[in-house]
């Protein structure tokens, strides 16, 4: 494992370091649309972990791709992804719950009056 396994620098500079490898940038793995098809991809992956009952070691592997993924979309639409997390977690914390056909629920919820 890397040593600096739990800094996000190292992790953005390794999804980086797979980009520049592959040359993503000139070869369309950096083209938003089909990016967002291999996300769903990677969702239908973590779905079938779950429905079917994969081990955890399974999902885990799912889910590190899709955020591998995550993080390739903020090199390719040049954003800064910690910065936006961030902003939206602060948001987050701001929202009232519910529950909603048994499950908690945290939205923006716009009361149909």
């Amino acid at each position: 494992m890397n040593p600096q396994a739990d800094s996000w620098q190292a992790m953005m500079e390794a999804v980086q370091a797979f980009h520049d490898k592959h040359d993503f940038k000139n070869t369309g793995g950096e083209e938003l649309n089909y990016r967002i098809a291999l996300m769903a991809e990677e969702l239908g992956e973590i779905s079938s972990c779950v429905t079917k009952g994969k081990s955890k070691h399974l999902l885990a592997e799912e889910v590190a791709d899709l955020l591998i993924l995550l993080m390739g979309t903020g090199i390719a639409a040049d954003f800064d992804l910690n910065q936006a997390f961030w902003r939206k977690m602060d948001k987050l914390m701001q929202r009232e719950s519910r529950m909603v056909n048994g499950r908690i629920r945290v939205s923006e919820f716009r009361d149909m009056e």
